[in-house]
């Protein structure tokens, strides 16, 4: 793998509004996943020639944020809030609804690359529970119904 001169000097960029380069390296995970759709593991190997830094600490950084894939994902992030507020609200409910649709089962991508299914422990907003997050939408006070009518906006 290798990165573009744009994509080099960003990372680089990046590295001066941090003390260290280890702290930058959140951002190089990032600019990688934002232009590749993941992280390899080539790619933590690279960021981690470029900071400097060793190659665990890298992938300690890109395996703590679940925001990080390092594994191929589909065009569309499902995120449903399994935290104990959706739990008591129909999580489970929904979880299995968004598995049978989708014909897959958690952390796992659909055939056609369109859907990746994932838990999130709280997407913050416990009032408006149930809630689901695609990319970077919120649906809130799911209604199982409704499920397949919010899908079908992605698809």
């Amino acid at each position: 793998m290798q990165l573009t001169k744009e994509e080099l000097s960003i990372i680089r960029e990046e590295c001066n509004c941090y003390e260290s380069t280890r702290a930058a390296s959140i951002e190089a995970l990032k600019i990688v996943q934002k232009n590749y759709g993941w992280v390899s593991d080539d790619a933590i190997v690279l960021i981690a020639q470029i900071l400097h830094i060793s190659v665990s600490d890298v992938e300690g950084v890109a395996t703590f944020y679940n925001q990080i894939f390092r594994q191929p994902v589909g065009q569309n992030i499902i995120r449903y809030c399994d935290s104990i507020v959706c739990y008591v609200t129909g999580c489970n409910a929904i979880k299995k609804t968004l598995e049978c649709i989708l014909n897959i089962k958690i952390g796992n991508t659909t055939k056609d690359n369109k859907f990746t299914l994932l838990p999130t422990c709280c997407l913050g907003m416990c009032d408006k529970s149930p809630v689901i997050m695609i990319n970077e939408d919120v649906y809130s006070h799911i209604v199982l119904s409704k499920i397949n009518k919010i899908l079908n906006l992605y698809r």
